[in-house]
């Protein structure tokens, strides 16, 4: 049953990939934006034979967007991404392979020379990846939201001239001008052009099995969780790790709670983390990631940064359980961990070390439903959950306290943070006696304030990356560095 201070939404449906349906019309009023993201391995939507998942593959490992831009209307998916600020278009399908290529083929293309409203800006920026690179030009154009009536004019973004090793796309939907962008960008024109009565949004990515989620502009879909949202205050960039106005917030302890039911904290755990959908992989400092996947019965990670685990663990009901300020997200196995069907099939910790960054991405996020307020800078977090659809627009960033889900949770209904337990070492797997866990002090990255000023040419260049880990200092931006069969973004340094 809505509550007064929530209105229906108006609802993106969701759309064939290969045929690119137009969305239906539904009934809606004003306020939000209900937009579907999909998983690339969701053969209902992307065919069976769209995107296989082997280790070589990329593509079969994030989340998707549709949007619609230009007059008339052309389709085109984006990667989803918390984690940067600026939405581009267009990658160069021959420079990636296999059924990285297939899946980039069908991601669509826009063509501004086919669009009555496209206006180029005369500006570029260089975009240099772990792998690949990207320069894009500046245009502004339309975006219609299909199956709502509601265009958004003039909304500036990147044309892709030249990329290097990018199947998709991006959709960078953190803080926008003046914050972290010189332009308003797609959150922030969402609200500039009312089709939203507030700049925040919620997300929630979905499990594993449903390989699709939602992600509500300016609302809420209240049958994604059960309960109250709790509110985890984002550290301000001036006191942030790498200085940028990005999405963290503090982490205060790690905890495993193995089938037995006797959870283990990890000594050191606590740490700033910030939540970002462009990456699959969680990221921690190494000792702690090391501590983890010996409880997962790892002995070493391999060439490429990854940790081999049991694929019998994700039948297993433990979970990798995330405390914040009074709240905590359980994260069963299952959904921690990355599964590749080779023959025979493998499967992977999803979490990786790195001294440089530590993040919570797919891996995490899938078991989350958080509420991302930009206004009072505020992640609201609960156990995610799925009982239907049921969309709502917010008429104030006040209401979200008030918020209740519509779902029952079969996990324990006490979200806030207990004392450290004693710990029944797992008996499903081999166990290696645990390294001391220590704090890593992450990299403190120099950034430079965004000019209001709009359109501003800006020529960017990045630091190489050596493996997933050596930075430079700069301002940061997104970029994506990936080993075999994972995307993880990084959002590393631009230099200025």
């Amino acid at each position: 049953m809505a509550v007064p201070f929530l209105s229906s939404c108006l609802v993106l449906s969701t759309v064939w990939l290969s045929s690119l349906v137009t969305a239906q019309h539904l009934p809606h009023e004003k306020g939000c934006v209900h937009l579907p993201i999909v998983h690339s391995t969701n053969a209902r939507l992307f065919g069976k034979r769209g995107v296989q998942l082997q280790l070589a593959n990329r593509s079969d490992v994030a989340y998707y967007a549709q949007l619609s831009i230009g007059t008339p209307p052309q389709p085109v998916f984006v990667q989803l991404d918390t984690g940067s600020f600026e939405l581009w278009v267009n990658p160069d399908c021959t420079t990636v392979e296999g059924a990285d290529a297939v899946f980039c083929e069908r991601v669509g293309q826009y063509d501004a020379s086919k669009s009555s409203t496209a206006v180029s800006l005369g500006t570029s920026r260089t975009l240099r990846y772990g792998i690949g690179t990207a320069n894009i030009t500046y245009v502004t154009d339309t975006i219609t939201l299909a199956g709502t009536g509601t265009t958004l004019q003039g909304v500036q973004f990147g044309v892709a001239t030249a990329t290097e090793d990018a199947f998709s796309g991006i959709l960078g939907i953190g803080y926008g001008k003046g914050i972290a962008t010189r332009y308003l960008n797609f959150v922030d024109q969402l609200k500039e052009q009312n089709a939203t009565k507030v700049k925040a949004f919620s997300l929630s990515l979905g499990s594993k099995d449903a390989q699709e989620g939602v992600v509500v502009f300016g609302g809420v879909d209240t049958s994604k969780f059960a309960g109250h949202l709790t509110q985890v205050p984002i550290i301000p960039a001036s006191q942030s790790p790498d200085g940028v106005p990005r999405f963290w917030v503090s982490m205060r302890s790690l905890a495993m709670t193995p089938p037995s039911g006797i959870s283990k904290h990890y000594s050191g755990s606590e740490m700033p983390v910030f939540l970002d959908s462009g990456s699959t992989m969680t990221l921690l400092p190494p000792n702690l990631t090391e501590a983890i996947a010996r409880d997962f019965g790892s002995k070493s990670e391999d060439a490429y940064g990854f940790h081999q685990i049991d694929c019998s663990l994700t039948k297993l009901n433990g979970t990798l359980d995330f405390y914040f300020d009074g709240v905590m997200i359980k994260v069963p196995y299952k959904e921690l961990t990355r599964e590749v069907p080779t023959n025979p099939p493998a499967c992977f910790l999803g979490i990786m070390a790195s001294d440089q960054f530590t993040l919570l991405g797919d891996t995490f996020l899938r078991s989350a439903y958080a509420l991302f307020d930009l206004e009072t800078d505020s992640i609201w977090m609960t156990q995610a959950a799925n009982c239907g659809s049921t969309p709502a627009a917010l008429n104030s960033v006040e209401d979200i306290q008030r918020i209740t889900g519509l779902c029952d949770l079969s996990v324990p209904a006490d979200n806030t943070t207990s004392s450290t337990e004693a710990f029944t070492p797992m008996t499903e797997v081999d166990q290696v006696s645990m390294t001391t866990v220590t704090s890593v002090t992450p990299i403190h990255t120099s950034t430079t304030a965004t000019s209001p000023t709009e359109e501003v040419s800006i020529q960017s260049s990045a630091t190489s990356i050596s493996g997933a880990n050596k930075l430079g200092r700069g301002n940061m931006e997104g970029i994506l560095f990936w080993g075999p069969g994972v995307v993880i973004a990084l959002h590393v340094l631009i230099g200025v």
